[in-house]
């Protein structure tokens, strides 16, 4: 069994430093952001970003799978809470809005990615999310028209950035809007929808490589 590489402490930090600083690099000045710019934002030297990432190829796959990670993780966490789907969606949301600084993803204007790892995530993705709305459906606490496309759709909405708002206005706009958007996930007074996307017409458009 090949055990994974364990970096040493300042490596691991350089590694993030380089993370974060990529990921505010390509949010704010796309995937052409230069390297040298990046690492002098992550107060390294550009050697010790080619050390961590070979080219830029590879320091983008690393954003936007990390993104991707984020989000399977926290629809997890959404299906661990089964007893009450509302809340479970709300948090779903509401923790994505906290931590939409670290997501660089094609809804959100990020780049398209072919990688096996990152096609890997989007099923799981959309399968938890499709369990929480099952128990709504079954306990009647959700409409029965709703897919897991409408909440990655109003994950991508609530996140985008808000340049001309302060972060607390910004945090605090996404949240109102969550609250709007999770009162219309229940049946009371419901109107009919278009019918969505399904999901692998949306994965197809979103891994579509420019």
């Amino acid at each position: 069994m090949v055990r994974p590489i364990r970096l040493r402490a300042d490596a691991a930090r350089n590694r993030e430093l380089i993370l974060t600083a990529a990921r505010a690099a390509f949010r704010e000045r796309g995937i052409a952001a230069p390297l040298d710019d990046i690492a002098r934002e992550a107060g390294v030297n550009i050697a010790t970003l080619y050390r961590r990432f070979p080219d830029r190829g590879a320091l983008i796959r690393q954003v936007v799978l990390d993104a991707y990670t984020l989000v399977c993780n926290e629809t997890r966490l959404a299906k661990e809470d089964l007893a009450d789907p509302i809340r479970a969606i709300e948090g779903f949301l509401l923790r994505l809005v906290d931590r939409r600084d670290q997501l660089v993803l094609p809804l959100l204007g990020g780049p398209t990615i072919e990688d096996a790892e990152i096609f890997a995530l989007q099923p799981e993705i959309a399968a938890n999310l499709e369990a929480v709305l099952a128990a709504g459906r079954a306990d009647g606490s959700i409409r029965d028209d709703l897919t897991s496309v409408d909440i990655i759709t109003a994950s991508a909405l609530v996140c985008r950035p808000m340049p001309h708002l302060a972060t607390a206005e910004a945090g605090a706009l996404a949240a109102r809007h969550v609250h709007i958007f999770v009162d219309g996930l229940q049946p009371v007074r419901a109107r009919r929808m278009p019918a969505a996307p399904t999901h692998s017409a949306l994965t197809a458009h979103v891994n579509r490589p420019d």
